[in-house]
Formats: structure tokens, sequence, C-alpha cells
């Protein structure tokens, strides 16, 4: 996989797919519905996270189990995605959000009356399930039906489902558990749930592009053995002393199984059978974005992770005011997202992707400076930073990322994007618990106080993704796109 000169872009640029004609007010139906799903069921993602103390001391389970919530979550999406290439080219748009949605609505019931810690994850696992279809189709719609021109905004405007999303969710839960309980949470998506399938059962109306093609079961087994196993080798990391023979073999099975599925698309991609089409990775836009949406979304999902923790359990801080402090990004990135897209339309990746870089380094870095002492503006103000960087690079990634990918792999791309940004999330929220929780416990042991135990594992959880947000800062110079008429 070698890097493509510029010259040698423009000449692989795909020329734009035909475009159904469809009036805008369809067009702006079919968008929108497809986005407030998106937002709720990436909204879905986060919610849990200031509420987990309570639901911990509610269902009695530690931190490092309440993570799942997330973490299963996140992994339950990275396994069905790679799926979603082929389900794009088997099934109806139409007919996908409608069992995304249902999906989506059944494992929200559940988790309402969910007596114990199992259910609750059941439901969870639910809930993703439809997660993970309506991220890739939000993608492919908007690159199939959306003008070439108009593509940075309107991905500007997919960057708050994505970003934003995330972003207020602990917001919304803080002020939701600080009134009601947790449960709660889940009863309020319902009504909204429901009224979004009915938009789109009212305007997602086009025409069938749809072929037989027969899923390839063991690719999707091989896929979930991969995704699986690695996930759950990360989340082992803080026991792994206790089960180190357990954590090499999950490591093992699933690093075999990611060659094997590799291994096996390729082949099957010379008949048309494939699972997931990997030949976007030839393309060095795509590879580099993959990288930096798994490095944004880690952090962004590790930090509204831990910050909880540490305020709630370290400063005995309460969920609404917690919730308040992370409100200035959510609201700056649902700001700012639209802007960035029409400055990429105008400009292209670079003078979006590199500040944001730089932005999402510096938000992090003034993560670590934090202290049991600080004053709470000083977390707002590195939220509001890391948001700003996170909104800039939301927009350019989703933009540059299939900008040179040949339109008939739109949906293979989608995936391959969603699934590295699911799982980077899976894997960011893993490490920052992870390394919170036992280094935590280490000072525990040591008789240090609570709140300086937490800030301590923080403080190295933040270093870590400081660091990997300046990585994603040298990569962003060498995405470039086709330069345009």
């Amino acid at each position: 996989m070698t890097s493509e000169s510029p010259a040698a872009e423009h000449k692989a640029a795909p020329a734009a797919p035909p475009r159904p004609d469809l009036p805008a007010r369809q067009l702006t139906g079919i968008i929108g519905a497809l986005a407030l799903a998106a937002f709720l069921m990436i909204l879905n993602e986060t919610v849990l996270s200031v509420a987990l103390p309570s639901i911990m001391a509610d269902l009695d389970v530690t931190a490092s189990a309440g993570q799942w919530l997330t973490t299963g979550f996140l992994l339950t999406v990275s396994v069905v995605i790679p799926t979603t290439g082929f389900l794009l080219q088997r099934f109806t748009t139409r007919s996908l959000f409608i069992f995304a949605l249902a999906s989506f609505l059944t494992g929200t019931a559940l988790a309402v009356f969910a007596p114990t810690f199992a259910v609750l994850l059941i439901a969870r696992i639910i809930q993703a399930v439809g997660t993970a279809i309506v991220l890739p189709l939000l993608m492919t719609t908007t690159l199939t039906l959306v003008p070439l021109h108009k593509r940075g905004t309107i991905m500007g405007l997919n960057s708050i489902v994505i970003s934003v999303g995330p972003a207020v969710g602990p917001t919304v839960s803080g002020a939701i558990v600080n009134a009601l309980s947790w449960h709660w949470i889940f009863v309020l998506m319902i009504p909204l749930a429901v009224a979004i399938l009915l938009l789109g059962i009212i305007f997602i109306k086009l025409p069938s592009q749809t072929r037989r093609l027969p899923v390839d079961v063991p690719s999707v087994i091989l896929s979930a053995l991969a995704f699986g196993f690695l996930v759950y080798a990360i989340s082992s990391l803080e026991h792994a002393s206790d089960n180190l023979l357990l954590v090499s073999a999950s490591v093992v099975v699933g690093a075999g199984a990611l060659v094997l599925f590799i291994r096996r698309q390729v082949r099957l991609a010379r008949t048309g059978r494939e699972l997931l089409n990997l030949a976007p990775f030839r393309n060095r836009n795509f590879r580099l974005s993959v990288v930096m949406i798994m490095i944004a979304m880690g952090t962004l999902l590790g930090t509204v992770m831990i910050v909880p923790i540490m305020l709630q359990t370290g400063r005995g801080l309460d969920t609404l005011t917690i919730g308040m402090m992370l409100l200035p990004g959510g609201l700056v990135q649902a700001a700012v997202g639209p802007v960035f897209g029409r400055v990429f339309d105008r400009f292209g990746p670079r003078p979006v992707l590199i500040p944001g870089a730089a932005m999402l380094a510096l938000g992090q870095w003034l993560y670590v400076s934090v202290t049991p002492e600080s004053p709470l503006w000083m977390f707002t103000v590195s939220h509001v930073v890391f948001s700003i960087g996170l909104a800039m690079l939301m927009t350019g990634l989703l933009s540059s990322a299939l900008a040179t990918v040949e339109p008939r792999l739109y949906g293979h791309g989608s995936a391959i994007f969603n699934t590295g940004q699911q799982l980077g999330g899976a894997i960011g929220t893993t490490i920052f618990v992870t390394v919170l929780s036992m280094l935590s416990a280490s000072r525990l042991e040591d008789g240090t106080a609570l709140a300086d135990s937490l800030f301590a594992g923080a403080h190295t959880a933040f270093i870590i993704g400081a660091l990997l947000a300046t990585a994603s800062l040298v990569l962003a110079p060498f995405i470039r796109i086709p330069r345009r008429a």
C-alpha cells in the first residue's frame, strides 16, 4: 500500500454516482430522519456515563464491570457494522431503517425494566444492533444523494450527530438522574425513537437497487471472533496478572481470526461475494482517516467516561453539576460543525484537520494538568478546547475518508470507517477506565486519599490520550483530496 501522489489522486478520483432526482423536501426529510436516528443512538452510547455510579450502586457492580455497558455496546456495534456493506446491497434503505429503529426500541424498552446488570447489558447490546446499521446508512445515503460541492456542509451537520451526541450525553443523563433515576433515561428515549421511526417511514422512499447476495457465514463468525476477543483482551488488562493465560489466549484468537477474516475478504472480493470489501484501504486518505477517527473517538469516549467518575466519586459533585460542566463543549461542537463543513468545501481538508488535531491534543494536555483542587471552570475550558478540535476533525475526516473511494464501494467504505470509529471508542474507553482503576487502586492500597488516588489514575490516562492526539497532529497534513474544477 503505497502513498499516492497528488497527481495520481487526481486521476483516481471516482466520478459521482448517479443520484435519484428527489424533491428538496424529500431529500431533507430522508437525511433529517437518518441524522436524528443516528443522533439519538450515538447519544445513547455515552448517556450512561454520568449515571454509571448510580447504576453501580443500584445493581452492585464495580467500575470495571459497569464500563461494559459502554464497551459492550461499542463492541457489538463494531461486530455488526462490517456486515452493513453487504446489508446495504441486499436490502433497501427503508427496510434497514425500520429494522434498526425497531431493534433500538426493543433494547430501550428492555432497559427500562432491567432488574439486573446482566439484563441491562443485554438491552444495550440489542440497542447497539440498530446503531450499527444506522451509522453507515447515514453516511452512504449522504454520499449517494448529496451533490459533491455540498458534501462538506452536510458532513459538517452529520459530524454534529457523531461527535455532539456523545458530548451532550453526560449532560442529559446528569439532569435526568439528578431529578429522577437512571431508568428514566431509557423511558424518555422511547417516544423520541417512535417519532423518528414515523418520520423515516414517511420520507424514506427511494428506488430499490438491491441485489440478492448470499451472506458469507464464516466471514460473520470470523469478524465477531476477531473484534470480540481483541476488545475483551484489552478490557481484561486490569486483571491480566490474575488471568494471564485467558488474556493471552484472547489476543491470539482475536488476532488470528482477524488475519483469516482479511484473507477471506480479499479472496471473496474476486467473485463479488465478500462480506466487507477492503479495497478502500489501498487509498492513503482513507487509511489515515480511519486511524485518526479511531484516535478521536477513543479520546472522546474515554474522557467522557472517566471525568464523571473523577468528579462524582472523587469530589462528591452531583450528576447535574457534572452534566452542566460538560454542556458547553457539546454546544460549541453543534455551533461550529457546519461552519467547518463550509470551510472544508471551499479550502479542502488541511485548514480543518491540522488545527483540529492541534486543538484535540491541547484539550487532552489541559486535562493532564487538572488536580483535585482545580476549580470546575478548568474542566470546562479543557472540554471546550477538546470539543472544538473534535468538531473540526469529525467534519474533515467524514468528508475526506471517502473522497477518493470508488462510488461502488461507498457502502463498504462507510462500514469500515464506522467500524474503526466504534472500535476506537471501545478501545479508548477500556484503556482510560482500566488505567484509572489500576492506578487508583494501587494508590489506595498505599494509603492515599480517594480523590488523590482517582486523579492520579486519571492523570496517567489523560497523558496516554494526549500522546495519541499529538500523533494525529503528525498525520493530519498528509490527508489530501483530489483537486476539483
